[in-house]
């Protein structure tokens, strides 16, 4: 991605978009894990060539994101705050999506789609395992297998958002970024 005025057009949107879905989505339990964050660290793994950038791309849009939401928090906007404890570890959970994209960007359309399965799964099973070995007796689950299960069940609803989601957004940047970037409009040719 080189940096020139369609590039940075493109990028404003993007974090545009997973600011504003995490905005509206993410206070309602019923939506909460619809977010296009999945989506932008897949993207970028799928269509950035140069790796440091390639895991750079989604960490710069996360960091953007949740200083919004911060300030919002602090101004009594937005009901929780935008960082939080232990949130490095969504920062590397998202960085390795990235990577996951770069192991699929050689299939195109069908890479993406995989992506937009595998992407959230794994995020979904390594997030859930991590809320339950470290935060198992505050939140109430047992440290056995029986907790962990409990664990993951509980995060289902998320899950399901967060496929829906990344469904969705990765296909849009991809086609945003071909239409904005690249002048032309294909999914295949990400």
């Amino acid at each position: 991605m080189k940096l020139n005025k369609q590039t940075i057009i493109f990028l404003f949107i993007m974090v545009a978009i997973t600011t504003t879905v995490k905005v509206i989505c993410a206070p309602q339990l019923s939506l909460s894990g619809f977010s296009a964050g999945l989506a932008v660290a897949l993207f970028a793994g799928f269509s950035e060539k140069d790796a440091k950038k390639a895991f750079l791309v989604p960490l710069v849009t996360l960091f953007v994101s949740d200083v919004l939401i911060q300030l919002l928090f602090m101004a009594h906007l937005f009901p929780f705050a935008g960082f939080y404890g232990n949130q490095w570890i969504n920062y590397i959970l998202i960085a390795a999506l990235a990577g996951v994209g770069m192991l699929l960007r050689r299939g195109k359309l069908v890479g993406m789609l995989a992506a937009s399965v595998l992407g959230p799964a794994l995020f979904f099973l390594a997030s859930n395992y991590i809320v339950w070995a470290t935060q198992a007796e505050i939140i109430g689950y047992t440290k056995d297998f029986s907790g962990l299960m409990e664990c993951f069940t509980a995060g289902l609803p998320f899950y399901r958002n967060s496929v829906i989601a990344t469904i969705i957004f990765l296909p849009s940047f991809v086609a945003l970024y071909q239409w904005i970037v690249k002048g032309k409009l294909s999914l295949a040719t990400a």
